[in-house]
């Protein structure tokens, strides 16, 4: 008895240093998260700054109009800073999404400049978007969101540089994609894939990518958060998420969502 209820206690014990693990894993990654939007935040603010503080009355108007651009800029990143509290409150409450019929390229395109700014001089990024693309229909906020960590992810991948492409294009599926778990409809999707030069996965990571609070990043570096999440919401809205990557051939993640049947 006495043996039974010391293997309860430890059990118990490490079962607790198991949730302050992962609790700190949270609160490290969603600090540094917060960090990369206030960092947007704060260099448009500097931007906007320093156009208006250089302006004379020559080119005021230049220089308002480029510090409104900035000011937007701030706006939109406060706006997924936002997101990501509801990300966090959508993980933890499991609270309802919120659909909407949404073009993934114009979404794409809306933010290729804030995915620049973001990443950085050593990330050439660029944006391949389908004309004509099928509608689909998604919480703009979260997908959103979902690009953004899938693109940060990627840098961090890309320590010394690389390339980001953020592609889109319709597809038709009559064949499950790789690793699909649960049931599978055929049908017509649209795809984001967001396609890096970075160092890649092995195998038994890439199995693991979307398991909650994994993550290969040093300690208050990532969550372990944002695949888990960009693969529940896109289940939720009956997509399936496909990573393929391999060490030293980078990495594709691949967002496939399905058409919108009341829109064209």
């Amino acid at each position: 008895m006495k043996d039974r209820r010391r293997q309860d206690k430890s059990q118990e014990r490490l079962a607790q240093a198991q949730r302050l693990e992962s609790l700190g894993q949270l609160a490290g990654g969603v600090a540094h998260d917060f960090n990369n939007l206030l960092a947007v935040i704060l260099n448009y603010a500097e931007f906007a700054a320093e156009e208006l503080a250089a302006a004379t009355e020559s080119d005021w108007a230049g220089r308002c109009a480029s510090a409104h651009d900035d000011l937007e800029q701030i706006s939109r990143a406060g706006e997924r800073a936002a997101s990501l509290t509801r990300q966090l409150l959508a993980f933890a409450r499991r609270q309802p999404l919120a659909p909407k019929v949404v073009n993934l390229s114009r979404l794409v395109g809306d933010m290729a400049d804030l995915l620049r700014r973001t990443l950085g001089e050593a990330i050439e990024v660029e944006t391949v978007v389908a004309g004509g693309l099928w509608n689909t229909v998604a919480d703009p906020a979260q997908v959103e969101s979902a690009i953004l960590n899938l693109a940060l992810n990627a840098r961090d991948a890309m320590p010394d540089g690389g390339r980001l492409v953020v592609e889109t294009r319709d597809v038709a599926l009559t064949q499950p994609p790789p690793d699909v778990e649960g049931e599978f409809v055929p049908g017509d999707y649209v795809a984001l894939a967001v396609i890096d030069t970075g160092s890649g996965m092995p195998e038994d990571v890439r199995r693991r990518a979307v398991d909650p609070f994994f993550t290969t990043k040093p300690q208050g570096k990532g969550t372990g958060l944002g695949l888990s999440m960009t693969f529940g919401f896109v289940r939720q809205s009956g997509g399936y998420l496909v990573i393929d990557s391999a060490p030293g051939k980078g990495t594709t993640i691949t967002i496939l969502m399905p058409r919108d049947p009341e829109v064209a």
